[in-house]
């Protein structure tokens, strides 16, 4: 099987619980073949965790979900060093961070303290306890969901956490005729429990370096600095995207380029992913954060892009 029909198989199986998001579905299979993680947010009850539990049961690989609430411990997500009294040594018992896939459900619930542990983990795919580096598995991602800020009992993201997600993301509600659809198959079971895997983990990891591979003109590579000098230089801004969020937009330009068949991007690809990429990475003068400074930092991000010039 090619890439490009490993790419389409993926989408048609989460497609089978997901309905008419297709958009969505395919800016998560960018993240993960770009190497990136993912962030979910919308209301309660629109499909974050089904979109989530559904990617996981799409590859053959490890999955593992961490619901997060306020008394979670950084140990709970890491894992923690037990005595063993037998060999009179400290043995490291792994937490469930170390799967391929971790979903980090209702991530802005728990405290600051717990949320930087996965700092290390979604940078370098590795953490470090007692003193000891543990090399997580391959592939790996943090397909993380959240409630809007606003919602009672969160805490807000802080800017290096969001820093590390590749692309932020909303399901919004579906169209009534799929609402109709998913109200009128079996409730018994999990809907993600009816899929069967369609790639294996190194299928995926191919997958990543075919994507790697993709070529950004060096014309593009301008103009995608352009859009992030922009965003440094901005008055609406008082924080602009990093060294990291560049690279970032990179990477997802490459993977959606992926996803739709090509080895080489184009200009749209840039365009049309860089409110998704940029906007949780940037920071409007006067607004205190939340949903409503993510809707406005992608209104500064789009007047960006109507005043970049577009390479021919």
């Amino acid at each position: 099987m090619d890439a490009v029909r490993k790419v389409q198989s993926i989408r048609d199986n989460i497609e089978r619980v997901i309905k008419g998001k297709s958009e969505v579905i395919e800016l998560t299979v960018v993240s993960l073949l770009a190497r990136g993680h993912l962030l979910i947010e919308d209301v309660p009850g629109v499909g974050k965790t089904t979109l989530a539990h559904s990617l996981a049961r799409s590859i053959d690989c490890t999955f593992k979900r961490i619901q997060f609430t306020s008394d979670l411990l950084p140990s709970d997500i890491l894992g923690v060093s037990i005595f063993n009294r037998q060999k009179q040594a400290f043995e490291f018992m792994p937490g469930p961070i170390f799967s391929n896939i971790v979903l980090a459900d209702e991530i802005n619930r728990t405290t600051p303290k717990t949320q930087s542990c996965l700092l290390e983990a979604m940078n370098e795919s590795q953490v470090s306890v007692d003193s000891q580096t543990h090399h997580l598995h391959q592939p790996f991602m943090v397909i993380a969901t959240q409630n809007p800020s606003e919602h009672h009992g969160t805490f807000a993201l802080p800017e290096s956490q969001l820093d590390r997600f590749l692309l932020r993301v909303r399901i919004g509600y579906p169209e009534l005729s799929e609402e109709k659809k998913i109200l009128d198959r079996p409730q018994a079971m999990h809907p993600a429990e009816i899929l069967h895997p369609v790639l294996s983990a190194q299928d995926v990891l191919d997958l990543q370096q075919t994507v790697e591979q993709v070529r950004l003109d060096e014309s593009l590579l301008d103009y995608l600095l352009a859009i992030v000098t922009a965003t440094r230089q901005s008055e609406w801004l008082t924080l602009g995207v990093s060294t990291r969020g560049a690279m970032a937009l990179c990477k997802a330009a490459k993977g959606l380029a992926m996803v739709r068949g090509r080895q080489y991007c184009v200009p749209d690809d840039i365009k049309e992913l860089a409110p998704i990429v940029l906007s949780h990475r940037v920071m409007v003068s006067g607004n205190q954060g939340g949903s409503q400074g993510f809707e406005e930092a992608e209104r500064v991000i789009h007047d960006i892009l109507e005043t970049v010039p577009v390479p021919v």
